[in-house]
């Protein structure tokens, strides 16, 4: 499985995506088929991402009914806020902050650019989340009341926003924090796409005289890759594409 950002299929014109097929179709040996998935099936971001699936041809593998999947919108941002209470006031913008990107709003907006800060109620769902956040937080703003200034997420709050249970560790600082979650995937998009292709790796390991289920083994991945030649799956390394 391979996660990228949506416009990879149209990157240079449609040639870098058709270059990530020619390798793991012609050179490496997979089937794919790609989809467009929005995390705000399970999460209350829109984010948009494309995911790759790769089995051997004689495996194949359709993708599931979106009807199986939640609806889009249907999980609102209030279910991942903390209690306004308990919201540090560093995550609050300052007035200096707030009239700046008020104004650069503003002017963009009269420009038609279509820039602006995003300022989102409990009721609503947020834009996409990105590695940019740790600098002014503008593109997804919380809504505190009539008068006040709205507030950057906390990083607790991103990454619940990714789909990350609040078991999840948060060791670094919150510059660190919000670039990592930016740079993320939304987890239960990642675990849908996961869960559909797991019986299509169950029929292929029963055939090749396998236990049932890669994810109930105790197995490394690295250990079952190695011993099993045959195995529908083969790790692949793909360059960056900017």
């Amino acid at each position: 499985m391979l996660e990228n950002v949506k416009n990879l299929v149209s990157h240079n014109k449609g040639h870098t995506f058709r270059v990530i097929q020619h390798v793991l179709e012609k050179e490496l040996g997979y089937h794919i088929s790609w989809k467009v998935v929005d995390g705000k099936r399970w999460t209350p971001q829109h984010r948009e991402r494309i995911y790759i699936v790769g089995f051997r041809e004689d495996v194949g593998f359709e993708w599931p009914d979106e009807c199986a999947w939640p609806e889009p919108g249907s999980v609102k941002v209030g279910s991942i806020l903390e209690p306004e209470a308990k919201v540090d006031g560093k995550y609050v913008l300052t007035d200096k902050l707030w009239n700046y990107l008020q104004a650069y709003r503003d002017k963009h907006s009269k420009a038609g650019n279509g820039f602006g800060c995003s300022v989102v109620t409990r009721n609503e769902t947020t834009r996409t989340l990105s590695a940019r956040y740790h600098k002014d937080g503008s593109e997804i703003l919380v809504h505190r009341g009539p008068g006040l200034n709205p507030r950057r997420l906390t990083p607790r709050e991103c990454a619940r926003l990714m789909g990350f249970e609040d078991s999840f560790v948060l060791p670094v600082s919150d510059t660190q924090l919000y670039r990592q979650f930016g740079n993320s995937v939304v987890v239960p998009a990642v675990k849908a796409v996961a869960s559909a292709m797991e019986p299509y790796l169950d029929q292929a390991l029963k055939r090749n005289g396998k236990a049932s289920g890669v994810a109930k083994t105790t197995e490394k991945p690295a250990a079952i890759l190695k011993g099993s030649p045959n195995l529908p799956l083969r790790p692949i390394k793909i360059p960056v594409v900017a």
